[in-house]
């Protein structure tokens, strides 16, 4: 068996044929250096991969091959779909067209799917869960092409037999349930930020909110003006819309004191939270701690800063934001005592911290509706209120076997 690589195979230079050897014998792929017989390398590597013990079938073009399907759903959704969604259809359907992008679409079947996904999973980079996101996107993909008559309805048909990963296959591996932050850590965290990234992070706390909602939160989307007493934020696209309707979150005192600041003087298509006003907060910060005097040459060199674009970006993104957190984090830790060191954190556990209050204060049914879950299911696997409740009962608990008065 030959090594699996992205190469060209040998040269036979009495033939000029480009050939690989499989179980003694040689697979010619055509003319060497010319595209078909490229193609065809690829095809024979993938047909190594799906059975390694039966010989390879090279050959058999048709009109419409995988990489060219791929294409087709990529161009036909990118303006149809959310950045997320399109990315991860994109890394998809990569693995996709490197192992049989050069094959008709209609000699796909589940077995080469399998092959696919067994691609995914000796990658090491994704866990089970996305794998099986892939694998059913790669299912949607060539669904798509049969609505477009560009493959074989029994082809996609086929594909539906191929069950998700379960739990504990061999190669797979599963994330750690996401644990809620304590505001404890949380509260370590606050002093180490300039005031923007603290705002962020307290309202993303209160609210319950995703990372996205709060750093791509607009003046516009806030609604101060219903003379109830209450703010409300409005996002502009939210992820469950279309299982729970659009969803508001009302703000209280607390919320609107945190995000009336970043409001003032703003156009309703400007973003609340920057990084650019963050920054700016930071230098403030750093200048006002200064035990030296600043010279000549750095104050031109500020003035000759200031006067040019800015180069942080106007919004915040899921890696700026996480990174803003970590930057507070290590700061902190250089200065706090061992046994005040902040553990790591990031924005996504602020989400759960609020499901667990929530919950536990409240109700579940609440937690539910202030998070915008499809269904209650979900809420529970954000929160571990449930077993906080579990543990005070057996703390109470009493064994009625053992009334000494029976």
């Amino acid at each position: 068996m030959p090594k699996l690589k992205n190469g060209m195979p040998k040269n036979c230079r009495d033939r000029n044929q480009a050939f690989s050897w499989h179980n003694g014998k040689r697979i010619y792929h055509g003319v060497w250096g010319s595209s078909e017989a490229e193609k065809s390398y690829k095809r024979f590597l993938a047909a190594l991969i799906e059975s390694p013990v039966a010989p390879p079938q090279v050959g058999g073009d048709t009109d419409v091959l995988v990489s060219e399907l791929a294409s087709a759903f990529l161009d036909n959704h990118e303006s149809r779909m959310s950045n997320a969604d399109y990315l991860n259809f994109k890394y998809a359907l990569g693995y996709l067209v490197e192992v049989y992008g050069e094959l008709a679409v209609n000699e796909f079947s589940p077995k080469k799917l399998k092959a696919v996904r067994s691609r995914m999973v000796k990658a090491g980079t994704f866990c089970r869960n996305t794998i099986n996101k892939y694998t059913k996107y790669l299912k949607h993909v060539f669904a798509w092409g049969v609505a477009e008559e560009l493959v074989n309805a029994t082809v996609e048909h086929g594909l539906r037999v191929v069950k998700a990963l379960r739990e504990g296959e061999e190669g797979t591996f599963d994330h750690k349930e996401r644990e809620p932050v304590p505001d404890d850590v949380i509260r370590r965290t606050l002093p180490f930020m300039p005031p923007t990234l603290r705002a962020m992070v307290l309202l993303q706390r209160l609210l319950g909110l995703r990372p996205n909602e709060i750093f791509k939160m607009r003046v516009g989307d806030i609604d101060t003006k219903r003379g109830n007493g209450l703010w409300y934020y409005v996002p502009g696209s939210y992820k469950t819309a279309r299982f729970v309707g659009k969803i508001v979150f009302p703000m209280g005192k607390p919320e609107q004191k945190l995000i009336a600041p970043y409001l003032a003087g703003k156009k309703p298509e400007q973003v609340i939270f920057s990084p650019r006003t963050a920054m700016a907060e930071r230098n403030a910060e750093r200048r006002a701690n200064r035990k030296t005097k600043i010279t000549p040459s750095q104050e031109a060199r500020d003035k000759e800063r200031a006067a040019k674009p800015s180069y942080y970006s106007e919004f915040y993104n899921r890696d700026s934001y996480r990174q803003a957190i970590e930057h507070a984090i290590t700061k902190g830790n250089k200065v706090l005592p061992e046994d005040q060191k902040i553990p790591h954190w990031y924005p996504y556990l602020l989400r759960n911290s609020a499901a667990t209050d929530i919950e536990s204060e409240i109700g579940l049914d609440e937690a539910q509706a202030q998070l915008g879950h499809k269904t209650a299911n979900m809420t529970r696997r954000y929160s571990k209120a449930q077993l906080k409740i579990r543990e005070k009962l057996a703390r109470e608990r009493q064994n009625p076997f053992e009334n000494p008065s029976e």
